[in-house]
């Protein structure tokens, strides 16, 4: 109760944060979930995590919208009519957009923007259209005030695409995160070019890998939230997380952490997450009252489990603490991380996920980013922040040794020198030869920029600081953000030039 009325008296908080914070107290409260003894231990010594799910699942942690079917068909429920021109179109994705839950209580997909909008732009000029996208991306950041929010581009060079980028460069938005779907075979080097070129300036769009991403599912796929490869018209129910290094901590050596630690955990969170979506889907109301179900936008059999691991580096780094050897520099220490994702992987595999019937009855793994609390653990199977190659082609073949086994999400991200702006073919350059080792995703923002990618979504400078010095802030990833930068030194991560 003193925590409910610390929300209640904060000083801290916009209103809207502290109502989210009080519902997910209330929430708290709930016991609903059978949790056994043994899967408790784990959750008690962190070595599992639930991501601040909460205590009775009610709605999916992700759901990624049939948006062109929205568009086609407009909604009942929310007496909207297909549009037949732009201003209708943005009009009706405005209020869409706030009928879409998630773990956040925001919506965490808007679509593929460019596809959506490129068919109602003809007749308009490109100022015309550009003053309207802005009109439309500045509600998107100022009412959507959580940068776990994500929009896509490409793989296409279309003329709204173009628009969206160039309108982006000039608004230094933090909502949407966007992503660029690249494929060589379909994307035009200019457009490419001129999406790396923004990224510059406003650390979006980061580079999808498309070409190794298309096929995970029978669906299209949408990027969401962070980097989250998710089925479109479905989504993901729940994601939990193996923090590697807690369980590395558990083990006495090497020999007990795959005979029983690692063993144990991979069985307690499936068995937890299992019992989430049981839940969910079998008792909570959400698939049988939900307008988005009932209008074919989602349909449940196109939701997945998401298997989480964060911290593979400071896991590896901890089991070898005597030899010295690290994860990025020494083989040995790459040899146990790949044997320790293939023991992971395997589990996945074989392990029966409840309601998955897009996944083949399996959860999917997934790179997870890390939380504001995390310390001393790196995000997903990265290499840790300050002890990076020297060489960005050396970081990038190992970043693609570990990406090939996780399809639901993983991602590098590279600050560059400001020089960078100048030679975009470059930036391409790079792209081209990362996606070509296998890399599934990578990110870039320029080391002196206001917004920074934190581990997936982005946060400006400037709002930090303001937090930091007790201003409230709109955007609550702000309030995550902050530590995370601190706690993990990401202004030391490695900057590379070109």
């Amino acid at each position: 109760m003193s925590n409910i009325l610390d929300l209640v008296k904060s000083e801290k908080l916009t209103y809207e944060q502290i109502v989210l914070s009080l519902a997910h107290a209330a929430e708290s409260t709930l016991d609903v979930l059978h949790i056994p003894e043994k899967t408790a231990y784990y959750f008690e010594q962190n070595a599992i995590d639930n991501l601040f799910e909460g205590n009775a699942p009610y709605r999916p942690r992700y759901i990624l919208p049939d948006y062109d079917k929205f568009i086609k068909q407009g909604s009942k429920f929310l007496q909207v009519d297909p549009p037949t021109d732009l201003d209708e179109l943005l009009n009706a994705l405005m209020i869409l957009y706030r009928h879409v839950p998630s773990i956040t209580s925001f919506p965490v997909y808007l679509g593929n923007l460019d596809k959506m909008i490129d068919p109602f732009i003809e007749g308009y000029s490109d100022e015309e259209v550009k003053k309207k996208l802005k009109l439309f991306l500045n509600y998107i950041d100022r009412t959507i005030t959580d940068s776990f929010c994500h929009a896509n581009l490409g793989p296409e060079d279309t003329r709204a695409g173009r628009l969206i980028l160039e309108v982006e460069k000039e608004l230094q938005n933090a909502v949407p995160n966007f992503t660029f779907k690249y494929d060589p075979n379909i994307t035009s080097d200019e457009i490419a070019e001129l999406a790396l070129n923004t990224s510059l300036y406003c650390a979006n769009p980061a580079m999808c890998n498309h070409v190794l991403n298309k096929d995970t599912y029978s669906t299209d796929y949408g990027i969401a939230s962070c980097y989250n490869i998710l089925p479109i018209g479905g989504g993901a129910y729940t994601l939990s997380r193996l923090v590697l290094p807690k369980m590395a901590e558990l083990a006495k050596d090497i020999d007990h952490f795959f005979e029983t630690i690692l063993p144990e955990c991979l069985q307690a969170m499936g068995d937890y997450m299992n019992e989430r979506i049981r839940f969910l889907v079998e008792e909570s109301g959400f698939f049988k009252s939900s307008f988005l179900v009932k209008e074919g936008l989602i349909h449940e059999d196109r939701f997945i489990g998401m298997y989480g691991l964060v911290g593979l580096a400071d896991c590896v780094n901890i089991l070898l603490k005597d030899t010295g050897k690290r994860y990025g520099h020494h083989k040995e220490a790459d040899d146990l991380a790949d044997k320790i994702m293939h023991v992971i992987a395997e589990f996945a595999d074989n392990f029966p996920a409840k309601h998955s019937q897009i996944s083949n009855g399996r959860f999917l793994l997934h790179a997870q980013v890390g939380m504001d609390y995390d310390k001393g653990i790196t995000a997903g199977v990265r290499i840790p922040v300050g002890d990076e190659p020297d060489s960005m082609s050396d970081h990038l073949r190992h970043s693609a040794r570990f990406h090939k086994l996780i399809p639901t999400g993983c991602s590098d991200i590279f600050p560059m020198e400001s020089t960078a702006k100048n030679n975009p073919s470059a930036m391409l350059d790079i792209v081209k030869g990362a996606f070509s080792l296998g890399v599934k995703y990578i990110s870039f923002y320029e080391k002196d920029g206001d917004l920074v990618r934190i581990t997936g979504y982005l946060v400006k400078r400037s709002e930090m600081e303001k937090y930091k010095n007790n201003e409230v802030v709109l955007q609550n990833t702000t309030h995550l953000g902050a530590p995370n930068y601190d706690n993990n030194k990401l202004k030391d991560r490695k900057v590379r030039g070109i």
